[in-house]
């Protein structure tokens, strides 16, 4: 049942505590991948192969990152290069290429982000009945929704660079 905001600073305020948890996750990835010594882009794709598609080929990782298959392949020779992705021949079509996530780069992915998972744990579900966590989890999915909607919205976009 949606919700009739009434007074619109809570409104506001939801949409406050949103952008900055989104500010925090996103400084934290950055640490993330500052320790692992790659950049963002390819932080999120080897988040993909961790964490949706344990394999994909490269044409599914441009797609999911919004990048042009000319700069996925350099990126994933960096990602090689630090040993957290092996690309193998597809098993039918030797013309097509898998990539997968290595256990290095989930062990030292993981080493990085148990602390924040266990402390979330701890932390933050203690506080909140499994009703709550529902709707917690409701609203995160729909959030991400309405978030890949818009990304999709912005990609189909062409640049406007300032004149």
């Amino acid at each position: 049942m949606p919700t009739n905001f009434s007074v619109p600073s809570l409104a506001t305020e939801l949409g406050e505590a949103v952008r900055a948890y989104q500010a925090a996750v996103d400084d934290f990835d950055r640490e993330v991948g500052r320790l692992l010594g790659i950049n963002e882009t390819d932080l999120r794709c080897l988040e993909i192969l961790l964490q949706d598609l344990p394999e994909a080929a490269p044409g599914q990782l441009a797609t999911r990152l919004g990048l042009t298959s000319g700069s996925v392949t350099p990126m994933l020779d960096r990602l090689e290069r630090a040993r957290f992705i092996t690309r193998t021949a597809h098993a039918t079509d030797r013309r097509k290429t898998i990539v997968r996530a290595t256990p290095e780069a989930a062990q030292r992915a993981g080493a990085l982000l148990a602390p924040l998972i266990e402390e979330g744990a701890q932390q933050l579900l203690t506080r909140y009945s499994a009703k709550d966590i529902r709707l917690l989890t409701d609203f995160m999915r729909g959030a991400r929704e309405l978030q890949q909607r818009h990304v999709e919205r912005l990609r189909s976009m062409q640049p406007n660079p300032p004149t």
